[in-house]
């Protein structure tokens, strides 16, 4: 679980639909298997997580369907873009992780890609069971209460 939040961290690719689309319920960080080429793609913040999940292949954990883009520089050493990426857990949480996604139904979803402070990179990742339509509507309605009421609150003084 994550504990701590650290404010100074580099934020690589960030899923802002994730918690829209879904009820987050038990986040988790990461570590992620890159190449080279994928660091360097990361640092300069061009990745995509959007469409992204986390699928389990032989009991281990990979991270499918995210875009890092190709590092213009490295010519013909560069990297598949979209090639699943294993997430790097314990065996513990990979064991929670799965059996939760088999018995409720729920999906692993990554929040953020981010470098922690030596620099390695992150995978925020959570369980989320998806939220139907009136969910969707109950958020919004709840976000737009909350911006109305600190507008409210901020003219007051």
């Amino acid at each position: 679980m994550v504990e701590k939040v650290n404010l100074n961290r580099k934020i690589a690719a960030e899923n802002r639909k994730a918690r829209f689309e879904y009820a987050v319920s038990d986040v988790y960080e990461a570590g992620i298997a890159l190449a080279g080429t994928e660091i360097k793609s990361l640092r300069a913040g061009k990745a995509t997580i959007g469409d992204s999940y986390a699928a389990e292949r032989n009991g281990e954990l990979f991270l499918v369907n995210a875009y890092i883009p190709e590092y213009l520089q490295a010519n013909q050493f560069n990297h598949e873009t979209k090639r699943p990426r294993k997430l790097l857990l314990h065996k513990r949480q990979v064991n929670k992780l799965i059996g939760a996604v088999q018995r409720e139904g729920m999906t692993i979803v990554p929040l953020k890609i981010y470098f922690n402070d030596q620099g390695r990179a992150k995978v925020e990742i959570a369980l989320a069971k998806g939220k139907n339509a009136a969910d969707k509507r109950e958020t919004s309605k709840k976000r737009d209460w909350d911006r109305e009421k600190s507008r409210i609150m901020r003219d007051k003084g």
